[in-house]
């Protein structure tokens, strides 16, 4: 019989290797460590993470020889954890079944923990609270390694890539200003879609679950400012069917997920699309409808944890005759790309604009275009720590 003392052991251990996975160093903290301990239940399931040590992605074969357990027990194990938000289960393009491990943030334990339907329960307000302290944790580390880390960060590819609103509030086409290849622009770079429908077009499996971001603010008592819809996070191919096989998001058909896209632009969200292993070569994984008020990325960034770093294709352009300086712009954009000018007009740093067109949607005076041009927006976090 394991003793306690061991039992601890070999959650520090398997805590270990979860923070190994993903994009953030992660210390092993008792934070950590009690996330774990609220969905790993077993020791079996604890000696199948700790397989995943050497290799973070596994076929069945070599997940045998690494875990020692068989097959039947693989099957056993890694449904019941996937279907917790640890393990990504879906075979790869020659059909074989891989089995990989996921990291505690983007993409994977805390996304997947607040995705679906919540009841406001004692137990998912505490989980809230858990990752709320990892991710405090998380900046006091970056803050304290600001220098050191600052090169990686500028080194680091686009988390996440723009995909702008196309129309006005009134219905009618934002202008476009078509311009030739930018400087900037890669040799090789091949434009990825623009458009939400050429997005779902590609997709014959679409899959829309809960905002994480907005359901685990509501749970920490930080409900939305905004007052957004909550069902617009989307999953396509095989993320689509993971997503629906362990029930963190519901199938729906393209026409449906138009309305709900639709219903997003209309309160204002930013159309975001992730790519795997943030190759916009590659099709779209996902697309978060974030909110400027709870969105993580935005948020990570203002408090000092993380960069902001966006690939986009537009850059929004103010028409300082046409603009009254009513300040609408200010309030919609996510990033705080926009003041305005002795209460004159409204003026755009070009850093921070990550082209989502929001600006331009509310614009009453249609005073906002937006310019065609490739751009990696990166703007550090605020130095908080001297």
């Amino acid at each position: 019989m394991t003793t306690l003392h061991a039992l601890n052991e070999k959650y520090r251990k398997a805590t270990k290797v979860v923070c190994r996975q993903g994009m953030f160093p992660f210390q092993v903290s008792d934070t950590a460590v009690n996330i774990i301990k609220r969905v790993v239940k077993s020791e079996q399931e604890l000696d199948f993470i700790c397989a995943f040590s050497k290799a973070s992605s596994q076929t069945l074969d070599q997940l045998m020889a690494s875990s020692r357990f068989n097959e039947q027990e693989i099957e056993i194990l890694a449904s019941g954890l996937a279907k917790e938000g640890l393990i990504f289960n879906q075979p790869n393009t020659k059909g074989i079944m891989i089995y990989r491990l996921l990291p505690l943030v983007m993409i994977g334990l805390m996304e997947y923990k607040f995705m679906t339907p919540l009841s406001g329960s004692d137990e998912e307000r505490e989980l809230a609270v858990l990752f709320e302290t990892l991710l405090e944790e998380l900046r006091d580390g970056i803050q304290k390694n600001y220098k050191k880390l600052s090169p990686l960060f500028e080194a680091a590819p686009a988390l996440d890539r723009t995909v702008p609103t196309q129309n006005t509030e009134d219905g009618s086409k934002i202008t476009i200003i078509k311009v030739d290849k930018t400087l900037d622009t890669p040799e090789d770079w091949v434009l990825p879609s623009q458009t939400i429908e050429d997005i779902i077009n590609k997709f014959d499996d679409i899959a829309v679950g809960y905002c994480f971001c907005r359901q685990r603010r509501n749970l920490l008592g930080d409900a939305c400012a905004t007052l957004a819809p909550t069902l617009n996070c989307f999953t396509f191919g095989k993320s689509a069917r993971h997503t629906i096989s362990q029930g963190f998001a519901k199938q729906i058909t393209r026409q449906k997920a138009m309305e709900i896209m639709k219903d997003a632009e209309n309160a204002g969200l930013i159309h975001k699309a992730f790519h795997p292993g943030s190759r916009e070569s590659s099709f779209e994984t996902s697309i978060c409808n974030c909110c400027k008020d709870c969105c993580d990325t935005f948020n990570l960034w203002r408090n000092g944890t993380l960069p902001m770093i966006n690939s986009t294709f537009h850059l929004s352009v103010i028409d300082r005759d046409a603009c009254t300086g009513c300040g609408i712009c200010v309030d919609f954009c996510p990033t705080d790309a926009i003041t305005l000018e002795s209460d004159r007009y409204a003026v755009r740093q070009e850093k921070s604009c990550i082209g989502c067109g929001v600006c331009a949607r509310f614009c009453p005076e249609k005073a906002i275009s937006l310019q065609e041009g490739f751009r990696r927006v990166f703007v550090p976090p605020p130095q908080t720590c001297a």
